[in-house]
């Protein structure tokens, strides 16, 4: 039995894009590869509907976003301990990332979900609201909280590795 019509496809130009969503969420090298591989497992026993999708990327964030949230994958996909480096770009700041990366450890699931969608994938409150299943006025503020729990955890931090003033 082939495979189905795209996934193949699919899987080689966004299982990258996926992964790096996956550790954003996660912060955990092995826990992303668990919630990328559960992702592409849902997307591809609902390949039919999902390929049919006005937006298959989004399709996939959605999958994604919900697997992460879904409860009974909380202890396989938990943050647990330092985040492993991860390969970057060579002009890319490793410090400052490693830094952030630790900051966003520090979230609750959800306030994590909802700084990456805004913030990485710069969704709009509403997009974020509907991956998230919340309303527009709970991703704000969970934004607002979030956003502030970062600047406590970063403190002088950011400053010193960005070379500028908080």
């Amino acid at each position: 039995m082939g495979e189905p019509d795209g996934y193949v496809e699919f899987v080689a130009h966004r299982g990258t894009q996926l992964f790096r969503m996956a550790y954003l969420l996660t912060g955990e090298r092995y826990a992303a590869e668990d919630l990328a591989q559960i992702t592409l497992g849902k997307l591809y026993s609902a390949w039919s509907k999902a390929r049919r999708a006005d937006n298959l990327v989004a399709y996939s964030r959605t999958v994604m976003i919900r697997s992460y949230l879904d409860a009974r994958h909380k202890t396989r996909l938990e943050h647990v301990g330092e985040p492993h480096r991860e390969p970057v770009a060579p002009d890319a700041d490793i410090s400052l990332r490693l830094t952030l990366f630790a900051a966003l450890a520090e979230l609750s699931r959800e306030d994590r979900a909802v700084v990456v969608l805004r913030y990485w994938h710069d969704l709009s409150v509403e997009e974020t609201a509907v991956l998230v299943k919340a309303s527009p006025g709970a991703v704000r503020n969970r934004s607002m909280r979030a956003l502030s729990r970062l600047r406590e955890h970063l403190g002088s931090d950011l400053s010193e590795l960005t070379g500028g003033p908080r």
